[in-house]
C-alpha cells in the first residue's frame, strides 16, 4: 500500500485528508511542521508528499528543497490558498511535482495524488532494473568493506546525499567507521579537491574548543602570541567533520548553530564577522534525543544537524561481513608486517563471528592485526587468535546443549555463563554487575553462590 505523508501545521487538515486518502487506499503519515516531517521520512520514505506551502518553522519551499536534498526523485505536491499561487508557479519551476488549491476538489486530490505515486513507482522499478543490471551498491571508498543489507543501505544513502550540501549527523556506536563515512561523503562531493578537516570535539579540553574551531586574535587569552585561524576557516571550500559533538558545551552550540545558519562567525577576541563556505558533518555516539530532553544539547541544533541521519550498524548486526573485512585487514597487515600469512583457518573464522564484538570494526582490525603477528604458520589457527575469541569460543561450547540435559539444566548453564561474563566485563564489582543485570546485590549474591561463582 502506498504511503502519502501530509505536512500542514493545521492539525484538522492533516486529519480531513488522512480520511480521504485511507478511502482512497492509501497509507496516511501526517506532519504539523517540516522538521517533523523530515525526521518522519528518515524513518519510513513515503511515495508522495502532500505539503502546504505557508507554514512556521520552515515553510512550504524550503522544507521541499530540504525533501530534494535526501530524495530528488520523491514526488512533492504543494497545497496552496488562491492567494499563493504564485509561490506554487514558482515551487513547480524547483522542482514540486504539481500544486492544488484549497478549498480541495477531492476528485482532482485523488488524481493529483495517483500520478504521483505512479511516477514514483515508475522511477522505482528503473531504478530495480539499473541495480539488477549494475549489481550490488559498491562501496563509495576503497577503505569501506562490506556488502552485507545494513551496509547497501549506508552506501545508497552516501551516494544520495554525497551531490548536495545538506548538512548530514552519522550515528553509531564507537569504532563503526563514522570518519570512513564522512570522508566518503567529502570524497564523491563536489567539494573534494577543498580541505576535509576533522576536529574530535571529546578530545579538546573545554576552554580551548571555541578557539580550536574559530581561531583567536593575538592577545585574546593568556598564550595568543599571534592570531590563529580556525578549523571552520581551515575548512573553506570544503568540508568539516565534527567527531563526537555531544561532547561540545551549550556555549559552543550556541556559537555552532550560528555558523549553520549564517555562514559566519567571530574568532575569539575579533570584531569582525568571518564568511565561510563549508559543508558540515557530524557525528556522535551518544542518542542526541535523549541529551536534548536531558538540557545537555540544543534542540535547534539537533535538527539543524539531522537533516539527513545516516545510522552505522554495529558489527555484531552484520556478522556476514566479518570474513571478507578480516581477510583485508590480514593482506593489510601481512604486508606491512612482512609476513606471508595468507588466510585464516575455517575454525579461527568461526570464532570471529561467535565473538560480539563490542568495539565494533576498530576492534576486529586490531585483533587482526594481532593474529598475524602471533601466527605461526601461512594459515591463521584458532590457537593464534587473541585471548578473548578464544575465551568466547570455549565459552560457547560450555554453553553447548549436552545430552540429556533437562531445559531447567540448560536455562541455568546459561545463565551461569551470563552472569560470570558480566562480572568479568566489571572486574567482579558486584554492585556493577547487579546494576548491568538489572538485579538487587541480594539476588545476584544468592545466584553466584548457587553457580559457585564466590571463590
Amino acid at each position: 500500500m502506498p504511503t502519502i505523508l501530509v505536512i500542514d501545521d493545521e492539525e484538522s487538515v492533516g486529519e480531513f485528508l488522512r480520511e480521504v486518502l485511507e478511502d482512497a487506499g492509501y497509507r496516511v503519515e501526517t506532519a504539523t511542521g517540516g522538521y517533523q516531517a523530515l525526521e518522519l521520512m528518515q524513518k519510513k520514505p513515503p511515495d508522495a508528499i502532500l505539503l502546504d506551502i505557508r507554514m512556521p518553522e520552515l515553510d512550504g519551499l524550503q522544507v521541499m528543497e530540504r525533501i530534494q536534498q535526501i530524495d530528488t526523485g520523491l514526488p512533492v505536491i504543494l497545497m496552496t490558498a488562491f492567494g499563493t499561487t504564485e509561490m506554487a508557479i514558482q515551487a513547480m519551476k524547483a522542482g514540486a511535482f504539481d500544486y492544488i488549491i484549497k478549498p480541495f476538489n477531492l476528485d482532482e486530490l485523488i488524481l493529483t495524488v495517483k500520478k504521483a505515486v505512479t511516477m514514483k513507482q515508475l522511477s522505482s522499478e528503473v531504478e530495480a532494473l539499473k541495480k539488477d543490471r549494475d549489481g550490488p551498491e559498491q562501496p563509495p571508498v576503497e577503505s569501506m568493506i562490506g556488502q552485507s543489507p545494513p551496509m547497501q543501505a549506508v552506501y545508497k544513502t552516501i551516494g544520495r546525499v554525497a551531490g548536495s550540501n545538506v548538512t548530514v549527523l552519522i550515528q553509531g556506536e564507537s569504532g563503526t567507521g563514522k570518519e570512513l563515512v564522512a570522508r566518503a561523503i567529502h570524497q564523491n562531493s563536489g567539494r573534494r579537491d577543498g580541505p576535509f578537516i576533522k576536529i574530535n570535539c571529546a578530545a579538546i579540553p573545554e576552554n580551548l574548543m571555541e578557539s580550536e574551531l574559530f581561531g583567536h586574535e593575538k592577545g585574546a587569552f593568556t598564550g595568543a602570541g599571534a592570531r590563529k585561524p580556525g578549523k571552520f576557516e581551515l575548512a573553506h571550500q570544503g568540508t568539516i567533520f565534527l567527531d563526537e559533538i555531544g561532547e561540545l558545551t551549550l556555549s559552543t552550540q550556541a556559537k555552532l548553530l550560528r555558523v549553520l545558519q549564517e555562514r559566519e562567525f567571530d574568532r575569539v577576541g575579533g570584531t569582525e564577522s568571518i564568511q565561510v563556505d563549508v559543508r558540515i558533518l557530524a557525528a556522535t555516539n551518544k542518542d542526541l534525543q535523549r541529551c536534548v530532553q536531558e538540557g545537555t544539547f540544543r534542540e535547534d541544533l539537533f535538527f539543524r544537524l539531522k537533516v539527513v541521519t545516516i545510522w552505522l550498524p554495529p558489527l555484531r548486526e552484520r556478522m556476514e561481513d566479518v570474513p571478507v573485512m578480516a581477510r583485508s585487514f590480514l593482506q593489510h597487515y601481512s604486508r606491512e608486517l612482512n609476513k606471508p600469512v595468507t588466510d585464516f583457518s575455517p575454525e579461527a573464522l568461526l570464532m570471529m563471528q561467535q565473538y560480539d564484538w563490542p568495539g565494533n570494526v576498530r576492534e576486529l582490525r586490531n585483533i587482526c592485526e594481532q593474529a598475524v603477528v602471533l601466527a605461526r604458520g601461512p594459515v591463521i589457527m584458532p590457537e593464534d587468535m587473541p585471548f578473548c575469541l578464544q575465551t568466547t569460543s570455549r565459552e560457547l561450547r560450555e554453553t553447548a546443549v549436552k545430552p540429556g540435559m533437562t531445559l531447567k539444566e540448560i536455562v541455568a548453564d546459561v545463565e551461569r555463563q551470563v552472569i560470570l561474563k558480566a562480572l568479568r566485563e566489571h572486574n567482579w564489582n558486584r554492585s556493577a554487575t547487579a546494576q548491568a543485570l538489572g538485579l538487587n546485590r541480594r539476588s545476584l549474591y544468592a545466584k553466584m553462590k548457587d553457580y559457585g561463582l564466590l571463590s
